[in-house]
């Protein structure tokens, strides 16, 4: 049953490319405020369940809710209109932008730019006195700072993160860890994040979701004892 207690709710989704289906009968909820790791070696098909959460690939069948709306057949944009921010592992920041502009195109107009900006450059302070500069200059750690600030800039209600630390050095790593906690103790933001980076993972998540072969295999909370050794199990095979 679908209640207004979870951001997401997923049940029996199948999806995949064209006549290839890579996810089998994917089903899973987020409590509204929780925030969820989606582990699995590369080619499970992780990338793939955001996407079609985003509405970038067709369902072949099962549904998604976004709390009590039905968002099974909704386009991307009217996705995002439900408050759904997407940081995709592709780092889709327009290179030939300043900084300002891409941050800007996570707002709907430009009288929330001077109050967002100020609560995001909070935990990403080395944009205070950079927004001129095109974002196609940023160094690799950078641009990630600036997908998940953009991100951050809308609000979202759901922020979904695809492999944001992939490449990046601890300390920006650190960063983006710190921005993501501060989001979600500031404004009780739900997250589901798909990690390759497990120590991250584990920091900055409530419960683990392990998929294999488009299905999920196994589950629970990071807090519990044997959580790292049973994800590294997995992925180890």
């Amino acid at each position: 049953m679908i209640t207004s207690t979870y951001t997401l709710s997923i049940d029996r989704v199948a999806s995949g490319y064209k006549s290839s289906i890579v996810l089998q009968d994917i089903s899973l909820s987020i409590q509204a405020g929780e925030s969820v790791a989606l582990l699995g070696k590369n080619g499970m098909g992780k990338s793939t369940l955001l996407k079609t959460i985003m509405g970038y690939l067709p369902k072949k069948r099962g549904s998604v809710h976004l709390a009590d709306r039905d968002a099974t057949r909704m386009p991307p944009y009217q996705i995002a209109r439900c408050g759904v921010a997407y940081a995709a592992q592709e780092q889709p920041l327009f290179q030939d932008l300043s900084i300002r502009d891409n941050l800007r195109l996570g707002l709907a107009n430009d009288g929330q730019f001077d109050e967002r900006f100020d609560s995001v450059t909070e935990v990403f302070p080395v944009f205070r006195s950079r927004l001129r500069q095109h974002a196609g200059t940023l160094s690799g750690g950078e641009q990630k700072m600036l997908l998940v600030a953009r991100a951050l800039m809308m609000r979202p209600t759901l922020l979904l993160l695809d492999e944001i630390t992939e490449g990046l050095q601890p300390s920006v790593i650190d960063r983006l860890a710190q921005a993501l906690l501060w989001e979600r103790e500031r404004r009780g933001t739900t997250m589901l994040i798909v990690e390759q980076n497990v120590a991250f993972a584990l920091k900055v998540a409530d419960r683990y979701l392990m998929l294999k072969q488009g299905s999920i295999v196994d589950q629970g909370h990071v807090h519990e004892p044997d959580a790292a050794t049973r994800i590294f199990e997995h992925l180890k095979v």
